[in-house]
């Protein structure tokens, strides 16, 4: 792929509270976009309009029949990598991909109140026979490694090619399919560009590059599908995040497609949390949210800050 600007030199992380505000952001912004598209996931624009109107709160139900302010597994799945890799740092054993997929495990028998079938099959697999990644397979082509992989993000700042290895590992426990791996890279560069500094430019050049390297991603004109495709997923993705300089504008219309709603709605809320930061999410998405998930997320953000810092890549020599 085409190269695009660096997103996490060392030197860019010397800002601690504005970099805590944009990480937080993003984290938070993953599960208010989570919250609000389970609602109306699988329904048609049309089938949200004549219930809701404009679906614009945090209300639960849906066919998942969620409590308001419950997140799914975009979330849920997020938080077993997060604290993976944070067990991994603790232990000895840095990004290891078998406590990755060991949280996977744990994540799965936990009984979420959803889990894909891709991540599902992948998860099976591991237990059969122990592997870390499946062949690569035409049916791994879902967002289910995108939807999850903030964590490896921010694990990884200020160290690249750490944030590549990290991403792809996690990913191929359950899906293995290039163009999801693209996805990952694409947008997770991007976020990095927009939690380092805050650089919207240099998010929207990883995002240019992914899909000027990449056609089949190509946003413009939306051609308004939603689907759990990550192709699907991530041409609705960029198409409100970019179209959209307010979070809850971004966020609101990405859910309103309807189709796997809670993560194009997540997936925009990382993003542009990221971009306006924790202190201006809409206080009244963020009440919302149940107290544990915004907890757990609140100190695993603070956590997978630190352990960045303390193993972010050095200078190169000048």
């Amino acid at each position: 792929m085409s190269a695009a600007p660096a997103a996490g030199a060392p030197a860019a992380l010397a800002d601690l509270p504005a970099l805590r505000d944009r990480a937080l952001g993003a984290y938070l912004g993953l599960a208010l976009g989570d919250a609000l598209g389970a609602t109306v996931e699988f329904m048609t624009p049309r089938e949200i309009a004549l219930r809701h109107g404009v679906h614009q709160q945090i209300t639960g139900g849906g066919w998942l029949k969620l409590a308001p302010g419950q997140v799914t597994d975009d979330t849920t799945m997020s938080l077993a990598l997060g604290e993976a890799l944070l067990r991994g740092a603790r232990d000895g054993r840095l990004h290891d991909t078998g406590l990755i997929a060991e949280a996977y495990v744990a994540w799965w028998r936990g009984k979420p109140v959803d889990c894909g079938n891709t991540c599902r099959r992948g998860i099976q697999r591991y237990l059969r026979d122990g592997s870390l990644a499946g062949p690569q397979s035409d049916g791994d082509g879902g967002n289910g490694a995108l939807m999850r992989n903030l964590p490896a993000a921010l694990a990884t700042l200020g160290d690249d090619a750490a944030f590549v290895r990290v991403s792809l590992a996690q990913s191929h426990v359950t899906h293995h399919h290039p163009l999801s791996d693209a996805a990952v890279l694409g947008i997770g560069h991007a976020l990095r560009a927009l939690v380092v500094d805050g650089s919207v430019l240099r998010a929207r050049a990883h995002l240019d590059a992914l899909v000027r390297d990449l056609p089949v991603f190509r946003y413009a004109p939306y051609p308004r599908r939603a689907s759990g495709y990550v192709v699907d997923t991530v041409q609705t993705v960029l198409h409100f995040y970019t179209s959209h300089d307010d979070f809850e504008d971004a966020v609101v219309g990405a859910v309103n497609q309807g189709d796997d709603a809670d993560t194009t709605g997540a997936l925009v809320g990382m993003l542009a949390g990221a971009r306006c930061g924790a202190a201006a999410l809409p206080s009244r998405w963020v009440s919302r949210l149940q107290p544990a998930v915004r907890r757990a997320i609140t100190e695993q953000t603070e956590a997978l800050l630190a352990m960045a810092l303390r193993h972010r890549a050095p200078p190169p020599p000048a």
